[in-house]
């Protein structure tokens, strides 16, 4: 397939072209590689017969494509979407929905008559967007709150009085209730007028992060974030909501889940990210862009907690799997060697290479080389692939129980049969 690059500035200029053995730098910043069938980005089909979006080829034979289960389930809909996401500044503080939050919020602003594409528009589409995280390298987040008792302690440490009121509240109010009005307070604030007390926090992050306090330094790396999202962010509230939250170091191979009402923000790193197929965002903070307070605190879940971190579950040999009760989506890693692995599934499939160069070889001996960086569409007739050779690669599917094999659409080839027995992906 080849699949669309989106710049964001704050994207790297380096890990996804190298990965895809492009000139690096690049000359623009690289975010995130969409691969899947969103109507934003649709991945594009290499044919022999011409290349092809993967949506069309979907509504075109949904229950060849995506199987009879998935298509009853997501009304003909491809459900996930996988994403390479290349982080070198932090993203913005963010939140989703529920599914009854995205429709009911959709609904009301198409009712409302507000274009899909306004800046001001909260809900882009009527479904949730529950995603996983794994790392492929060292991986920096925010990831929900951290409980009140150590924000307060946090905060006595950093021993800035301008946030005095702030600390009462958490003090008097733990848990979620001090959360939701300190947040939304902040959020509240007129910026010209938050902005001096967010230099000061900043400022206080700065001399801590330099100099460990009496905690023997317990809060060094969080001084030292907030600092940094304030070089990044002058004056923005959301440096201080970031001090409440949970941050996170994922090393290369774990991986967290985010569900729905979950704030988070990715701060550094480079991963593959999988999600529900959605565009639904309502932003906290850590951004010029439109941030509409009410409908946050309507979805975001106040209530301190762990990061949600998913532990690799051996499911085959060589293959591990990262088990979420998301239905949209499930994702595995592969670790393939010469030996070779069969790959079947009812519903869709991606493969999304990462190392090495792998071969797939389907029931009729047609071969397929599939290198760094590119991916593969399975369609759920297809019937059993073998993948062989040496490298790793993301194997998506979506989350759903396996059918019954009664239920299996009759095998049949993606690839036209004049088509070269060797086949190179053009990117």
């Amino acid at each position: 397939m080849k699949n669309q690059v989106r710049p964001y500035p704050w994207g790297s200029h380096t890990a996804i072209p190298t990965l895809l053995g492009e000139p690096v730098p690049s000359t623009e910043p690289q975010a995130e590689l969409w691969v899947g069938a969103h109507p934003g980005d649709s991945s594009v089909l290499i044919r022999p017969a011409g290349d092809w979006p993967l949506r069309h080829a979907i509504d075109e034979d949904p229950v060849g494509t995506l199987g009879p289960q998935v298509t009853r389930e997501f009304d003909g809909s491809f459900p996930f979407l996988l994403k390479l996401l290349a982080a070198d500044t932090p993203l913005s503080l963010q939140a989703h929905p529920t599914m009854a939050q995205a429709r009911a919020g959709f609904d009301a602003e198409d009712a409302a008559g507000v274009p899909v594409d306004a800046p001001f528009r909260n809900y882009k589409d009527r479904s949730h967007k529950p995603e996983l995280m794994y790392a492929l390298t060292e991986f920096e987040a925010l990831c929900g709150f951290r409980p009140t008792a150590i924000s307060v302690r946090l905060l006595d440490d950093l021993g800035t009085p301008v946030l005095g009121d702030l600390r009462s509240a958490l003090v008097e109010r733990p848990g979620e209730p001090g959360l939701r009005e300190v947040v939304t307070s902040l959020l509240e604030a007129d910026r010209a007028a938050i902005a001096p007390t967010v230099d000061a926090v900043a400022a206080a992050c700065r001399r801590r992060a330099a100099s460990p306090g009496p905690s023997d330094g317990e809060f060094v790396r969080e001084f030292a974030m907030a600092a940094r999202l304030a070089d990044h962010y002058p004056g923005d509230p959301g440096v201080v909501i970031a001090l409440l939250m949970n941050r996170i170091d994922l090393a290369p191979g774990e991986a967290v889940y985010l569900p729905a009402g979950n704030m988070h923000a990715y701060l550094s790193g480079f991963g593959v990210e999988i999600m529900a197929s959605s565009d639904n965002v309502l932003r906290g903070g850590l951004t010029t862009k439109h941030v509409d307070v009410a409908e946050l605190a309507a979805v975001v879940s106040f209530a301190p907690g762990d990061p949600m971190l998913i532990p690799g579950l051996p499911v085959a040999p060589g293959e591990v799997a990262f088990r979420t009760p998301t239905p949209e989506f499930a994702l595995s890693r592969v670790r393939v060697d010469q030996v070779g692995r069969v790959l079947e599934h009812t519903g869709p499939q991606i493969l999304l290479v990462t190392e090495g160069t792998l071969t797939l070889t389907d029931a009729q001996g047609r071969e397929l080389l599939v290198g760094p960086g590119r991916s593969v569409f399975l369609p759920a007739r297809q019937g059993p692939v073998r993948v062989h050779g040496t490298g790793t690669l993301f194997r998506a599917t979506d989350g759903l129980l396996t059918a019954h094999p009664a239920d299996r659409a009759a095998p049949a080839d993606p690839v036209d049969p004049a088509a070269p027995r060797t086949l190179s992906l053009a990117s």
